[in-house]
């Protein structure tokens, strides 16, 4: 099989997990035991992986026994199950649902969780992975979604299991929307735009950590004051540059 094969199967794989969810039919067809033999069920082919089989099974208790004693466990499993098997609108759905009826639960922080992973999934768009398409200038508004989450387990629940991948997890996002900034103010500068492209270089200096981002916001920033005329500017611009990245080749410029 080539490369190029390869990837159509893989793509079709991700088509044909993105588009499942359980139907009416599927749960009418679950056989009628009770809360807890169905829930057996689910466990069961949860913890084999078969996402799409228990999906069905928790819908049902979900639908026949609202009110039973695994009620909110049931729904945080079909939450895991719809993100495990790609149905992220399902599982969101199933998410904002719970946080609305359920904002004091004990597990609230894995909901939050959760929802963070399922636009983090959304954010790392295959069709573009897959093309090789640099994705800096797309909007990153699954990104924002997951790093306002992840914000919340931290502040929110401090004492969270979650609070330690949810901080790496937002270092990378972090990353990822100075990466978004930074084509902005680039779109700017090739449009002659030059005080937004300074402003959107002077956002990334003010908001992201030091990185290659703020390194080249710098640089663009100086190069934009230059052309504004805003000497002043342009020379606290490279003093900051001269500071935390010396050997940069703008330092030494005029």
């Amino acid at each position: 099989m080539n490369k190029f094969t390869l990837k159509i199967a893989t793509l079709s794989l991700f088509l044909s997990l993105a588009g499942c969810s359980s139907s009416p039919e599927d749960i009418e067809k679950v056989p009628d035991k009770s809360a807890q033999a169905l829930y057996l069920d689910a466990k069961d082919a949860l913890d084999n992986g078969l996402y799409q089989k228990a999906i069905p099974i928790l819908s049902a208790i979900d639908s026949r026994y609202p009110f039973g004693a695994i009620s909110h466990q049931v729904q945080l499993d079909l939450i895991y199950a719809y993100y495990k098997a790609g149905d992220v609108a399902q599982g969101t759905a199933l998410v904002e649902r719970f946080l609305r009826l359920n904002p004091g639960h004990k597990n609230v922080d894995y909901v939050y969780y959760m929802r963070a992973l399922m636009n983090l999934s959304l954010e790392e768009n295959l069709f573009q992975e897959m093309a090789g398409i640099d994705r800096s200038d797309r909007d990153p508004k699954h990104a924002r979604a997951a790093f306002d989450d992840f914000r919340t387990i931290l502040t929110v629940y401090p004492d969270s299991k979650y609070g330690s991948d949810a901080r790496k997890r937002m270092i990378s996002i972090k990353s990822r929307l100075a990466d978004y900034e930074l084509a902005a103010a680039r779109f700017f500068m090739k449009r002659k735009a030059y005080a937004a492209a300074a402003n959107r270089g002077r956002y990334i200096v003010e908001y992201f950590g030091p990185g290659e981002q703020v390194e080249d916001a710098l640089v663009l920033m100086i190069e934009c004051y230059e052309i504004l005329g805003l000497d002043d500017l342009k020379r606290n611009a490279r003093q900051v540059l001269a500071l935390n990245y010396p050997n940069n080749p703008a330092v030494s410029g005029n």
